[in-house]
């Protein structure tokens, strides 16, 4: 059943498109601000080889690497000023918001408001920061080792003093990504650090449609095959799109008022609650908690005797925590589920919107006000987040499988397909709420009922 929002969402017209000036500037603002990202993924660190390195890279692909330079748009492949990409710093909101919820002295920051959340922010800054200098050490280490074997040198002059400059570079890089983030949702339409990770997705799709298209011509790939992972991704798409929109309406009665001729009349709303409540949020805050360490130990790999007992740990552990394998897959699903409870507890409040409706009157038929009313939202909300939770790791999971046992791009990922739908389907909902506030203007205008001259 389709919202009051959504019946007015469909009667908007395009042709305010070309009146709304501010959301106009937005838009182009935002892209402008995708495209400096862009930009800055070719821009390699200084003293990297770049040749070398990517012909070392095609040694390695088909690993977790992969997955980190999907969601960094390829800047992890050419070893760019923003190789670490945005994961770091949502490693760090994950610590922060779990600390949020255990520690007294943070959770009374998280009550204070505004001010409260600009704090929590800006130690979510100083996590960025650190996370970004264990991570960029590793990975400069490991490149000074990286193709050693081979006989090939990816870092010009190695050495205490490229560490040093890498990691300035790197924690600069993931830095400015975030005020480029906060760019976006400030001055253009939103979703700042979600569309710079959806931009580096999207980016990966010319390359996978030319592989796929030149596997096809070579033989590599069989029509069928390819048949099927378009059937695939068009049914992931329109499930995705079904499921996000999902929603469980509570009825929400209020008290009868008076009407203006003396009949009474009672107040009906709805609170609608959505199966996946967390939205994209899961799989990304999954992902990230699996590539931190096994990115510092896929680089510090290369840097250790292989005969040692640290050598043998980590090749053991690289190899069972590798992209496809079950302790991987085990490790993810379970993250999936475990930050979809996490984070529908964080953003939805039983008690909170309970408070609220008996503030207002309100009330579910058949339940009291105040406590019952919120174990009765905690209840739905749980139940649904069961589904929500299932739905998301079929959805990751399996098509991840597939793609660990088949070999192919892991754009066809369903983690990647999530978060493109689920990114557009927001950018698209905050332009349709720039165009109804326009269009609103535009019917108090014509109405008259701004204040006048008598």
């Amino acid at each position: 059943m389709a919202s009051r929002a959504d019946n007015i969402a469909s009667n908007l017209s395009l042709a305010n498109f070309s009146k709304a000036t501010e959301l106009r500037q937005r838009i182009w603002f935002t892209i402008g601000a995708l495209i400096v990202f862009r930009f800055l993924s070719f821009v390699p660190l200084p003293g990297v080889n770049p040749l070398i390195l990517s012909s070392l890279y095609d040694q390695t692909r088909g690993g977790i690497l992969d997955m980190f330079n999907m969601f960094s748009g390829g800047s992890l492949e050419r070893m760019s000023l923003i190789a670490l990409g945005v994961m770091p710093y949502i490693t760090a909101s994950i610590v922060i918001q779990l600390a949020a919820s255990l520690h007294p002295s943070l959770m009374a920051l998280k009550k204070e408001g505004e001010a409260g959340r600009k704090k929590l922010n800006q130690y979510t800054r100083y996590g960025t920061v650190f996370l970004c200098a264990i991570q960029g050490y590793f990975l400069a280490s490991g490149l000074e080792a990286y193709g050693a074997s081979s006989g090939l040198q990816a870092v010009v002059d190695p050495g205490l003093t490229f560490r040093i400059v890498s990691v300035i570079n790197l924690v600069g890089g993931t830095m400015f990504l975030l005020w480029l983030g906060e760019q976006i949702t400030s001055r253009g339409i939103g979703n700042g650090v979600s569309l710079i990770i959806m931009a580096g997705i999207v980016a990966q799709f010319p390359t996978f449609t030319v592989n796929l298209v030149e596997g096809g011509r070579t033989g590599a790939i069989s029509g069928v095959v390819i048949g099927g992972l378009i059937v695939m991704m068009v049914l992931l798409i329109l499930g995705i799109c079904f499921m996000e929109r999902a929603q469980r309406r509570l009825l929400i009665q209020y008290p009868k008022r008076a009407m203006q001729r003396g009949g009474m009349q009672a107040d009906r709303s709805h609170l609608p609650l959505k199966l996946n409540t967390a939205g994209v949020i899961p799989p990304i805050f999954a992902s990230s908690l699996l590539l931190l360490p096994l990115t510092i130990t896929q680089f510090a790999g290369n840097s250790i005797d292989p005969t040692s007992t640290m050598g043998s740990f980590v090749q053991t552990l690289n190899q069972y925590l590798a992209h496809g394998q079950p302790l991987y897959m085990l490790l993810y699903a379970t993250g999936i589920i475990f930050f979809c409870f996490f984070y529908t507890a964080v953003v939805f409040n039983p008690e909170d919107t309970a408070e609220n409706l008996k503030k207002n009157g309100g009330f579910i038929p058949g339940i009291r006000p105040g406590k019952r009313t919120a174990d009765y939202l905690d209840y739905v909300l749980t139940r649904i987040t069961v589904v929500g939770a299932i739905y998301l790791t079929i959805v990751c999971v399996v098509p991840e499988w597939g793609i660990a046992q088949t070999g192919l791009p892991l754009f066809l990922g369903g983690t990647s397909l999530l978060i493109v739908v689920n990114v557009t389907v927001d950018t698209i909902s905050q332009i349709q709420s720039h165009l109804l506030a326009h269009q609103y203007g535009d019917l108090i205008k014509k109405a008259k009922l701004k204040g006048r001259m008598r």
